[in-house]
């Protein structure tokens, strides 16, 4: 049986609940974000005043440096705690990258509710380690429980799917991403504030941390009063109220337009290019410009404001193909712009042309995911989704900074601009329009 859809009062009422609460999981998940280099900094002399030699952080320094030393160009000692934010970031993507297509099957079984509500008690464990974490272990075993249980984002992603007809999905999708750019716009700025509150002397991050747990518990029990299940299959058939299934509507098959496998191929490699980029970036503007980390972060503030207007005003209202199209073309300006920049002027257009591709491409690619996916798989196929992209996000920095470093800036970014054009043959000769989506509401 089809299951009824859903009132316009009851679906606001649940994209409602849906945006509140990853609005308050990414505030809190960007908390970390700008403390990674004071954070990391903070236990690496805490083990050299304890004289430890044979601890994890110290053997995992020891690696990142024989990787340093292995390029031709010398490479500042002030990047060793930036590579080592990096090896967490990647470490932290893999194990999203195992989890989520698990997740995201549950999700299918067990409801999203469900699933969302055990995620979000990962969630709090994580963080209350982090609150904890007076030294570099306790903190390494919260980024592996955060990375093992985190599913907030893709679940969300299939709940505003659940409730959105054709027509509707792309504006939905885009209203999640919305979340993405406000809360990497605030979120980092707030945790560098509370940074500067020391409560607890064995850990001087206890302030950022405790309000982010707080955040996350708040959610928790907002999720747990509020949200619905939105699965179909829990939904009633339809009845006299509205219009009636027959049989052959609710027996016919699930008609896909795109291939997954190129989906989810796009995905990884725009993911793989886009996140070395990301990475690279602080190198980048101090090299060049000498910039210190605050002005880094007005950067990327700059960049996360300008996503989520255009988000909120420009994504919403076009089809997700021409959403993908116009964000990659964005994209291979930018890299070219960045690999030849030798003003700011130059460096504040390619951010700006950044903060088009922010707001589009991924947005885009969940949108076309979500119309593949049949209503009984939609959870673990936007996990498959989600998992290739974590994959591309883990190895990219690796390769995009060890080119970066080999054989300089001009060279890593006319490689990465190559790889874009590569994306964008694909998103121009490989993916189609799904039937519905050539108008958006």
């Amino acid at each position: 049986m089809a299951a009824q859809p859903i009132s316009p009062a009851r679906r606001k009422r649940i994209l409602r609940v849906i945006f509140i609460s990853l609005l308050l999981d990414l505030i809190s998940f960007t908390f970390i974000l700008p403390l990674f280099p004071r954070l990391l900094e903070f236990y690496r002399n805490l083990e050299a005043t304890q004289g430890s030699s044979n601890s994890i952080l110290s053997r995992i320094l020891l690696a990142l440096n024989a990787y340093k030393q292995s390029f031709s160009r010398p490479i500042s000692d002030r990047y060793d705690v930036v590579l080592l934010g990096g090896a967490l970031g990647s470490l932290f993507s893999v194990l999203q990258a195992i989890t989520s297509p698990f997740i995201g099957s549950l999700s299918d079984k067990y409801g999203r509710r469900t699933a969302l509500l055990w995620s979000m008690a990962g969630n709090i464990a994580s963080v209350a380690l982090w609150v904890a974490a007076t030294d570099f272990r306790t903190f390494l075993a919260s980024r592996v429980v955060g990375g093992l249980s985190e599913g907030n984002v893709q679940l969300a992603t299939a709940m505003a799917a659940d409730i959105s007809d054709e027509k509707q999905r792309a504006s939905t999708m885009a209203l999640v991403g919305a979340c993405f750019s406000v809360a990497f716009t605030f979120g980092p700025a707030l945790g560098a504030a509370l940074a500067n509150v020391e409560t607890v002397v064995a850990n001087p991050f206890a302030t950022a941390a405790g309000f982010s747990l707080f955040l996350i518990i708040v959610e928790t029990i907002y999720l747990y009063l509020y949200l619905p299940e939105t699965l179909p299959s829990s939904r009633p058939a339809e009845s006299s109220n509205g219009p009636t299934a027959t049989p052959e509507a609710s027996a016919r098959p699930h008609q896909r337009t795109n291939s997954y496998l190129l989906l989810n191929f796009t995905h990884f490699v725009f993911i793989l290019f886009f996140s070395g980029m990301e990475f690279s970036f602080p190198f980048m503007t101090y090299d060049l410009f000498a910039y210190t980390s605050s002005q880094s972060g007005r950067l990327l503030g700059f960049i996360g404001l300008l996503a989520s207007i255009l988000q909120g005003g420009l994504t919403r209202r076009m089809p997700p193909l021409r959403s993908i199209q116009v964000g990659v073309i964005s994209c291979i300006a930018s890299f070219f712009l960045l690999g030849r920049l030798t003003t700011e002027a130059g460096l504040w257009t390619a951010a700006g042309l950044l903060a088009v591709t922010t707001s589009t491409v991924v947005t885009g690619l969940n949108t076309l995911s979500s119309f593949e996916a049949a209503e009984s798989e939609r959870g673990g196929k936007m996990g498959n989704h989600r998992s290739w992209g974590q994959v591309g996000r883990a190895l990219g920095p690796l390769l995009f900074c060890t080119l970066y470093w080999w054989a300089g800036r001009d060279v890593a970014y006319a490689a990465g601009g190559a790889g874009m054009l590569g994306v964008c043959a694909l998103v121009f000769g490989g993916l189609k329009a799904p039937p519905g989506t050539s108008s958006v509401r």
